[in-house]
């Protein structure tokens, strides 16, 4: 006579019933001994960015304008 009861409740337990399944899969999931190990792609990218980094530190480096103190002029005056 009270359905709405039992179908609340195969609700409840299905529910249940999933996140104990999700729990499980994320226990195994966090316990896994594999170690991420990146393929060819991952590291030739990886490779090309450190490269890049550093090629465009050496090329900042070598045309950066140098800063130049004013206020010790040599002759004590801007005017030449």
């Amino acid at each position: 006579m009270n359905n709405w009861h039992d179908e609340f409740m195969a609700e409840y337990h299905r529910q249940q019933i999933l996140d104990q399944a999700d729990h499980i899969r994320l226990e195994k999931l966090a316990f896994n001994p594999r170690v991420y190990r990146p393929g060819v792609f991952e590291r030739t990218m990886f490779n090309f960015a450190n490269w890049m980094i550093s090629t465009g530190k050496q090329l900042r480096r070598r045309y950066e304008i140098p800063s130049v103190d004013c206020n010790n002029s040599p002759s004590g005056s801007f005017a030449r």
